[in-house]
């Protein structure tokens, strides 16, 4: 008869046993079909109103080409563009939610180059995603990836990536931004607002402001290096084309970032565009011969992907991020984001 075994050669057997065990669970988890929950929204038949709907989906097919399959860590809540969607005849039943993600590599396609299992990456998922990045693993073609730093975290990461593209592609790629410009950024103390006065600033430009409320007035005095001017649009009594126009000596400002503008007179506008909005002839007044305005109102950003997160891994970003929530609110989340109601970016993190 053979010897029994040691106690050396008995821990050894039972970690070869828990091996054995992890191995068959996750053989058979690949073999039975799982289900995840994932966020839509559905819009009612006069496109008006908005139900923001979880749904059931079944696990993802085999990662093929140039797919990568990621597990979501971190996804950023952002007001959805019904009108958009509808001019590019996206409309559907249920429309995936969440678009901007952080997560861990799974599984990579057959052509996939970039990535390989467990790189830490974030991206933008695209308009026509049939996955919602509010959901525990998606699918992505790696174009949409940049691999994460390692410093950065899984909020900041998906927090940051759309308004940093944003900020980039408006000040630096439609307005040339460059070292001693003046640069009007409207209600700086919004999630773009935030990212783009730190890259003017990291660009070496004199930065304006404007702040919507005391609060925001308070964390723009806040910031450092410190604003040229932060205009007070709360009282009603400021007036941007005057107090920019004083701040650079009558010249105007070399470019504009605006958060929305009123196209009509108060009168004719509809009242659920009445906010602390510059009229269009304002923006015209201030800007500076040969300045730049970049508008806010229809947009379709370039994604600069790589340049921001090692921007924000560098610091130079700091992104105005609340606590992050559960996946299991992010429903009502969802539903203060659409109605414009917070201030610092809302962030899943699974």
């Amino acid at each position: 008869m053979g010897a029994a075994p040691g106690p050396e050669g008995a821990g050894s057997l039972r970690k070869d046993s828990k091996v054995a065990v992890a191995k068959a669970q996750a053989v058979g988890a690949g073999r039975r079909q799982v289900t995840m929950k994932g966020l839509y929204f559905q819009q009612s038949s006069t496109n008006e109103e908005i139900t923001f709907v979880f749904q059931e989906r079944e696990n993802l097919p085999a990662t093929e080409d140039y797919y990568v399959k990621l597990q979501v860590k971190a996804c950023a809540l952002s007001q959805i563009n019904t009108k958009l969607l509808a001019e590019m005849k996206m409309e559907k039943d249920f429309f995936p939610v969440g678009r901007e993600v952080a997560g861990i590599v799974l599984d990579v396609g057959s052509k996939v180059s970039f990535f390989q299992p467990d790189d830490e990456v974030v991206g933008i998922l695209p308009l026509d995603s049939e996955d919602p990045g509010l959901c525990e693993v998606v699918r992505v073609h790696e174009h949409y990836l940049v691999h994460k730093p390692e410093k950065v975290t899984w909020p900041e990461a998906a927090g940051t990536i759309r308004d940093g593209v944003r900020a980039y592609t408006a000040l630096h790629y439609l307005s040339h931004l460059s070292p001693g410009k003046s640069v009007l950024i409207m209600d700086g103390a919004s999630a773009l607002g935030t990212i783009a006065i730190q890259l003017a600033h990291h660009r070496g430009a004199r930065v304006i402001s404007t702040a919507c409320s005391l609060e925001d007035k308070q964390y723009l005095e806040r910031l450092r290096p410190s604003l040229a001017r932060v205009i007070d649009l709360s009282n009603g009594k400021a007036h941007v084309a005057e107090s920019c126009l004083e701040e650079t000596g009558g010249l105007g400002v070399d470019i504009v970032l605006d958060a929305g503008v009123r196209l009509y007179s108060k009168d004719d506008e509809p009242a659920v565009k009445l906010q602390p909005l510059p009229h269009k002839h304002d923006i015209i007044t201030l800007l500076g011969v040969g300045g730049h305005w970049v508008t806010t109102e229809e947009n379709l950003q370039l994604r600069i992907l790589k340049d921001v997160m090692e921007k924000l891994s560098a610091g130079v970003f700091r992104p105005q991020l609340d606590e992050p929530i559960p996946l299991y609110e992010a429903k009502v989340s969802m539903e203060v984001v659409q109605k414009n109601q917070g201030r610092k970016k809302q962030v899943v993190q699974f």
